[in-house]
């Protein structure tokens, strides 16, 4: 063989080994968050409501965000213990032309039309809740009792197995849509990994009796910590509310993102 010809395979025997070692590397995901280290997971929220009522629909679109910090007040190999609370929220509401805002850091630019709802928000800020996972991301006893709680989207169930580019696994996930109990059953599939970040993809369908719906997205896992580092999702929600005898369909269709700091 000569050696003009010999450089070109070993650069292909080069490429071929390193593709299999980029193949054949994986990663375990597992809850280790720094200990005494406290996160802060923002979400963004923008949603179209579209109710029929009488043979007519009507719409209002809806945006909220809302700050959640969380501390790693204890972190074994098996468990982590966390002190949890609301520290913000912002939403702003349009409806038939009229446009209705709050801000719990600026209260005073709050709509008057929204003070009952504004009541439910002060409840949940700044109240210090304890909530712990264990290392593959399940919730430890019983489940926690706080509105707009965000940290089911930082802390997602995990995979028993090691992962590579192409795997999947599943997982149910539970969420409240006004004040509705529902399970989702996720699929993740991975799609890139690296030392800073395991991104995977993401579809969910709902299993409840009252309401039917879909979710899509994306997600950075960060390999060493395995919290969610940024996500985003799409929604389709359909259910039926019952008021004063009525039956009240209604959809909503949303996207949400999601930053942990």
């Amino acid at each position: 063989m000569k050696k003009k010809h010999l450089i070109p395979m070993l650069l292909v025997f080069v490429g071929l080994a390193a593709l299999s070692f980029t193949l054949a590397t994986g990663v375990t995901l597992r809850l280790q968050p720094k200990q005494g280290q406290t996160y802060t997971a923002t979400s963004k929220t923008n949603a179209m409501t579209m109710i029929e009522m009488q043979g007519q629909t009507m719409s209002m679109s809806q945006s909220m965000e809302v700050r959640q910090s969380f501390n790693a007040k204890k972190v074994t190999e098996t468990q982590s213990d966390f002190e949890t609370q609301i520290e913000a929220i912002k939403m702003s509401m349009s409806q038939m032309g009229m446009k209705l805002e709050y801000d719990s850091e600026h209260p005073e630019k709050t709509s008057p039309m929204l003070a009952g709802q504004t009541k439910e928000f002060e409840k949940a800020l700044n109240n210090p809740t304890p909530i712990s996972y264990d290392a593959t991301g399940h919730l430890v006893g019983d489940s926690i009792d706080m509105d707009m709680n965000q940290l089911s989207n930082a802390i997602i169930e995990l995979p028993e197995k090691e992962v590579t580019v192409g795997s999947k696994w599943n997982s149910k996930k539970t969420q409240h849509v006004s004040n509705t109990e529902i399970v989702v059953n996720m699929e993740y599939t991975v799609t890139a990994i690296s030392k800073k970040s395991v991104d995977v993809s993401f579809t969910g369908t709902v299993d409840s009796k009252d309401v039917t719906g879909t979710y899509n997205g994306t997600a950075s896992i960060h390999p060493q910590t395995g919290l969610v580092t940024a996500s985003t999702t799409k929604s389709n929600i359909s259910m039926t509310l019952n008021e004063q005898g009525m039956s009240l369909p209604i959809t909503v269709v949303g996207t949400s993102t999601i930053e942990v700091k």
